[in-house]
């Protein structure tokens, strides 16, 4: 197989050099051997897929919440040290304020890059698992963002990153990825009789059908809700 490489491009993220290469290759055959998966993205956890698996939040584990809470102890430590040594107006920079944005700057590459790793991991797993689909919701996350609630856990997520690398390793896998419609209620639908709960709640974990008495977990009833809007087309 002929694979042809062009514009490459060299970047420096204040600690280490990093060299990009772009790739092109032919497309792969569409796999048609097993069934879809349709995946609904939470704060709760990261991922439910309709086939039963699920992927931890990794920023509620305790190595993750150790690091945040070391990092956010520095920023107060560096606001202070800025403050002490203020001259008028300015904010003169000292060989110990330089050592501590180092520092801070590790540690925010250190915590990235853990969840990069993470969404690459859960990604490939699921394409691994060589679906024939997968549905995946359009979210509105700039929307989310100006929620104060849900801000900071939405962007420690990454949900747009998430989405990026499922598409592009679908593509190179030949797996059709269909993106939900942003309106689409896949949360408040009953998956057993298509009854729309439209006082659903965010507290509401597990969902109950006040019409046929169907009980699910809310997020995987919203998997399953999304493989059926594929196949409802």
């Amino acid at each position: 197989e002929k694979i042809k490489y062009y514009n490459p491009r060299v970047s420096y993220d204040g600690i280490n050099w990093w060299l990009t290469v772009g790739v092109e290759r032919k497309e792969s055959i569409p796999t048609q051997s097993k069934d879809g998966v349709g995946i609904d993205l939470g704060i709760k956890e990261l991922a439910i897929c309709s086939d039963g698996n699920m992927y931890r939040n990794i920023n509620k584990d305790k190595y993750v919440r150790k690091l945040i809470k070391r990092k956010k102890r520095l920023q107060r430590c560096l606001s202070r040290k800025y403050e002490m040594n203020k001259v008028g107006k300015k904010y003169v920079k000292t060989k110990n304020i330089i050592k501590l944005e180092k520092h801070l700057l590790k540690l925010n590459h250190r915590i990235s890059n853990i969840r990069y790793n993470y969404l690459h991991q859960v990604t490939t797993d699921i394409i691994k698992r060589e679906p024939s689909f997968i549905v995946i919701e359009d979210l509105n996350v700039r929307g989310m963002m100006k929620n104060r609630h849900l801000a900071r856990s939405v962007q420690e997520e990454g949900f747009s990153t998430f989405r990026n690398m499922i598409e592009y390793k679908s593509l190179l896998n030949g797996i059709e990825v269909v993106i939900a419609d942003r309106f689409y209620p896949s949360s408040k639908l009953c998956n057993n009789c298509g009854y729309k709960k439209v006082d659903l709640k965010l507290k509401d974990r597990t969902y109950i059908c006040p019409k046929c008495g169907y009980k699910k977990d809310r997020d995987l009833n919203a998997a399953l809700n999304l493989i059926d809007y594929k196949k409802k087309g």
